[in-house]
């Protein structure tokens, strides 16, 4: 990721906030940076640990909200939705979502469990590469995909 050139960024499905160390640990300081999680348990400790961050519940309304902080795309989404658990109707919501919301050449990255999104991907961005990370407990595949 070229942080350098990160003004804004999405986390979607934020969890525990292991990623969002490493985005905070990256950004610099007027970077807008919003997370996304339902877990009501854990959202309430990413507010508490990254107060200066947008903590949201639903991914679902990623362009809502940025829009609301007078955005009109971001420049990175990283997602690690668990995408298999969700209803098609739900999953393309959120492509659209991430669709609406990432700058035109934008980067995502998104990190699963297998390799079910691939077809997916391909038909809403341009995957630049696969990677399979052994050493990830469960073992996990990154794509980094560009807005076409």
């Amino acid at each position: 990721m070229p942080w350098n050139e990160v003004s804004s960024i999405a986390e979607l499905g934020s969890g525990t906030g292991a990623i969002t160390r490493l985005v905070q640990h990256h950004i610099a300081d007027p970077t807008k940076v919003f997370l996304f999680e339902r877990d009501p348990g854990m959202r309430k400790r990413l507010k508490s640990t990254y107060p200066h961050f947008q903590v949201s519940s639903n991914a679902s309304y990623l362009y809502k909200k940025i829009t609301q902080e007078d955005l009109q795309s971001v420049d990175c989404v990283i997602c690690g939705l668990p995408f298999f658990n969700f209803s098609n109707e739900m999953r393309q919501r959120i492509l659209d979502q991430i669709q609406l919301a990432l700058k035109p050449g934008g980067t995502l990255i998104v990190y699963q469990f297998s390799l079910q999104m691939k077809r997916t991907l391909n038909h809403y961005f341009i995957i630049e590469d696969v990677a399979f990370v052994p050493s990830n407990f469960p073992p996990a595949f990154v794509y980094v995909c560009r807005k076409k």
